[in-house]
């Protein structure tokens, strides 16, 4: 009789509020990754650690890997959350657990080991942008990827240094890390796989109102999109792949 395989079970680790048309249209920023991230006969659960909600430690033993979402707040702040966010991040690592952080998840795992974030030199990025793979890196020759890849971006932070151990994946020509890797366990994207045209339009507008950006930014962000479409399946194919250990 064949050995029956224990269910793949991986958890969210959500550090924004859903908006009112996330939330509707997707069943929030939870629903978003699910779509993105979940196949059959897998567990996917929820944590909304931007309102300190937290595993356990008994509870971190249950997951094969985790993801970090994106946030308005700053990778680089010491609110409580985020400190304790930065505990957790030291421990799923010291655990070896697969971690995958998109926007400030990215930002806030960089800093977990030992990187530096602070706001962009150049300001905001938010449209769509072309993502360069370093062609010394051999993370991706499985999924024979192309060199260039087409990505949604909304941030005004970005990493700034990251410590030798940790391998930058990728650049573009605004953010020198867009991507980067430790060890086989951890994996950091600066844009955002998981969205689609309408949610980025819908927060510009958000952003627009509340005075975070210039109507240039927006028309700029909006014409990036009319431009280029970004390559959501492919994201989705190399952000699966290294979650679950297919890379």
């Amino acid at each position: 009789m064949e050995e029956l395989r224990r269910t793949k079970r991986f958890a969210v680790l959500l550090c924004a509020e859903d908006s009112d048309y996330v939330k509707k249209k997707y069943g929030g920023y939870f629903g978003v990754f699910i779509g993105m991230l979940a196949e059959d006969g897998e567990i996917w659960d929820v944590f909304r650690v931007c309102s300190g909600q937290f595993p356990s430690d008994d509870e971190i033993g249950l997951y094969d890997g985790f993801v970090i979402t994106g946030s308005c707040n700053d990778a680089h702040g010491n609110d409580a959350w985020i400190c304790k966010l930065l505990i957790l991040l030291k421990k799923l690592d010291s655990l070896n657990k697969k971690v995958l952080g998109i926007c400030f998840g990215h930002q806030v795992l960089a800093r977990s080991l030992g990187g530096k974030v602070a706001r962009a030199t150049s300001g905001w990025d938010i449209g769509v942008r072309t993502i360069n793979f370093s062609t010394s890196t051999k993370t991706f020759s499985k999924l024979k990827l192309p060199a260039r890849l087409s990505l949604i971006e909304c941030h005004r932070d970005e990493v700034h240094e990251l410590p030798s151990k940790v391998e930058v994946l990728a650049s573009s020509d605004k953010t020198r890390v867009e991507m980067f890797r430790y060890g086989d366990h951890l994996m950091g994207v600066q844009g955002h796989p998981e969205y689609t045209k309408d949610i980025l339009l819908q927060l510009i507008d958000c952003l627009l109102k509340r005075n975070l950006i210039e109507e240039w930014n927006a028309i700029k962000g909006r014409a990036s999109m009319e431009d280029n479409e970004p390559d959501r399946e492919a994201w989705k194919q190399l952000c699966t792949s290294f979650l679950k250990g297919r890379l």
